[in-house]
C-alpha cells in the first residue's frame, strides 16, 4: 500500500519529468529551426511580383477554360448526333414497385396455372 509520502513523491517526479519534456521540447524545436533562418542564395533569380490579371488569368481562367474544354468533349458528339440535352426521352418513367395508380400495369396472377403477373419462379 503506498502511503501519503510515497504518493507525493510520485506526484513530484511525474511532474518533473512533464517539465523537463516540455523544456526538452521547445529547445529541440527552436534548435532545429535555426537554420530556417538563413537568407537567400545570392544566386537565386529575384522575380517581379505578379500583377493581379495575371494571377486571376492563371487561377481563374485556366481552370475555367479546361472546365469548358472538357464539357465540350462529352457534350458536342451528343449535339453533333441531333440528340436533346437533358430531360426527358418522351416516354413516361416507371417505377417498380410503387404505388398503383393506373390500370396499365401488369395483372397478379389470378389462379395457379395464371401466366399473368410477369416472371415466375419454380424451385
Amino acid at each position: 500500500m503506498i502511503t501519503s509520502s510515497k504518493s507525493r513523491v510520485v506526484r513530484r517526479a511525474a511532474r518533473a519529468a512533464a517539465f523537463s519534456t516540455i523544456v526538452a521540447c521547445t529547445v529541440s524545436g527552436v534548435v532545429l529551426a535555426s537554420p530556417a533562418s538563413a537568407n537567400v542564395p545570392e544566386d537565386w533569380s529575384n522575380p517581379k511580383p505578379v500583377d493581379t490579371l495575371t494571377a486571376l488569368l492563371v487561377y481563374v481562367g485556366a481552370p475555367l477554360g479546361l472546365f469548358l474544354l472538357i464539357a465540350l468533349a462529352v457534350f458536342l458528339p451528343a449535339l453533333a448526333r441531333g440528340e436533346k440535352l437533358g430531360g426527358t426521352d418522351g416516354r413516361d418513367s416507371e417505377w417498380f414497385g410503387g404505388p398503383r395508380k393506373t390500370t396499365d400495369e401488369l395483372a397478379a396472377p389470378d389462379t395457379e396455372a395464371s401466366q399473368a403477373g410477369g416472371a415466375s419462379g419454380k424451385w
